[in-house]
């Protein structure tokens, strides 16, 4: 069964900034406190990460899996979905930008399909941990 959650966020920066910090994964374990690790495998002719191969806790263990990004909407919405992992069957998510005046409304997206079904209160509490990127995303804007 998959699961789906979205959030929004009102940042004060720019699009542009919350943009560039989105994609800048290699220094997403410095303010998302679930990824341990992201290596870039592959890059786009503009140098944006396009395969990145991930190491996360989750759910009390570490998890492996590689998200394949697509840059088509970009620089207002950025979107991946699972190339390959561990413990998942798919995952699907992305990052929508609208600039408001000197503010960006960020919305982040996620589906998620394990590949072990959970309990419900399990998944509440993993659901708010991941929705939880989106208030470190803004952190890491605006500092």
């Amino acid at each position: 069964m998959v699961d789906s959650a979205s959030e929004t966020e009102l940042i004060a920066a720019s699009a542009e900034k919350c943009f560039d910090v989105a994609i800048d994964v290699e220094r997403y374990p410095e303010w998302a406190p679930d990824v341990k690790e992201a290596l870039v495998r592959e890059r786009d002719s503009q140098n944006r990460p396009v395969l990145v191969e991930y190491r996360a806790s989750a759910l009390g263990r570490s998890t492996h899996y590689t998200l394949k990004y697509d840059y088509a909407n970009a620089p207002k919405q950025i979107s991946w979905h699972l190339a390959q992992g561990d413990i998942m069957r798919s995952i699907d998510g992305s990052y929508k930008f609208e600039q408001s005046d000197s503010n960006t409304k960020v919305t982040y997206s996620l589906s998620v399909e394990l590949i072990v079904p959970l309990p419900g209160f399990i998944k509440r509490r993993a659901e708010g941990r991941i929705l939880h990127t989106l208030k470190e995303l803004k952190a890491r804007c605006e500092s």
